[in-house]
């Protein structure tokens, strides 16, 4: 028997100037065909053939389709979740909203009610929910193949109790009628500029309305920060990811609307993260 390492050679060798991480794809896309985890699959590399079916898989990421869209998972904090195109693919940038949440009540009452704006898969909501265990919470998003996602995934990872999803749409009036009160609303709304041009494996595949916003990326930003106001209970604070150079553009968005806000980075030290707030400091 071969083994496993001349086929990932050569796909990685197919991957390279295509994917950041071609060992990575070649990795993930194998063990997805031999219906086994990654880590699994590397320690039995040597006993083990790549099915027929590894072929197409590859040929598939060849031609720029997303990792997580061709093997339907993708991994976010510590939860795996279920992805199709009708959802962003969750990114471990967005991470940087549920440490800052966690960072801002760990001196405080933890957070009971949670909004989930664009919820998409689900992911930042799930995960909140995972951090604050007495916590209910509700995902929105204005369509109808993300909240079947995310609905799903609530019910594969045991949330289906404490989470609800409701068709909302943040373009029309009333959107946020009779939704109640939150002491913790996490929102990665669309903020990319209409005239940026991404890489193939972006614009080919994932959702636009989740990622364009606009000439200056800030049509959502504009709609959701004076919403905050009839949507946070007293004492609640909101977190929105932002693009690499939007903090100032943001900030100024909410001193308008009268909220305090902080700006947080990422790991990498990016500009990723403001935070919302009334009257409240740390």
């Amino acid at each position: 028997m071969i083994g496993l390492a001349p086929v990932l050679r050569e796909a990685t060798a197919a991957l390279e100037g295509i994917s950041p991480t071609p060992r990575i794809d070649a990795e993930l896309l194998l063990a997805h065909a031999l219906g086994m985890d990654r880590s699994a699959m590397l320690l039995r590399q040597h006993d083990l053939s790549a099915p027929e079916s590894f072929t197409g898989l590859l040929a598939r990421r060849v031609a720029d389709e997303p990792v997580a869209y061709i093997t339907g998972t993708q991994a976010f904090w510590d939860l795996e979740l279920c992805v199709t195109p009708d959802v962003l693919i969750p990114r471990s940038d967005s991470e940087a909203l549920l440490e800052a949440a966690m960072n801002w009540f760990s001196a405080k009452d933890r957070p009971m009610h949670i909004a989930d704006l664009g919820t998409g898969s689900g992911a930042l909501l799930l995960a909140a929910l995972s951090i604050f265990p007495d916590a209910v919470g509700v995902g929105l998003d204005a369509r109808a193949g993300a909240l079947a996602v995310a609905s799903d995934n609530a019910q594969r990872l045991s949330f289906a109790d404490r989470a609800r999803f409701e068709l909302r749409d943040w373009t029309k009036a009333g959107w946020s009628e009779g939704l109640g009160g939150f002491d913790l609303i996490l929102c990665n709304p669309p903020y990319i500029e209409d005239a940026v041009t991404l890489a193939p494996m972006v614009s080919d595949h994932e959702p636009h309305s989740a990622l364009f916003a606009g000439a200056d990326g800030l049509n959502d930003y504009r709609i959701l920060i004076p919403s905050l106001r009839h949507l946070l209970n007293a004492g609640g604070v909101a977190f929105f990811e932002i693009g690499y150079n939007q903090a100032d553009s943001v900030r100024a968005l909410g001193a308008e609307a009268g909220y305090l806000t902080e700006l947080r980075h990422d790991l990498a030290g990016n500009q990723r993260v403001i935070r919302f707030s009334l009257g409240i400091t740390e």
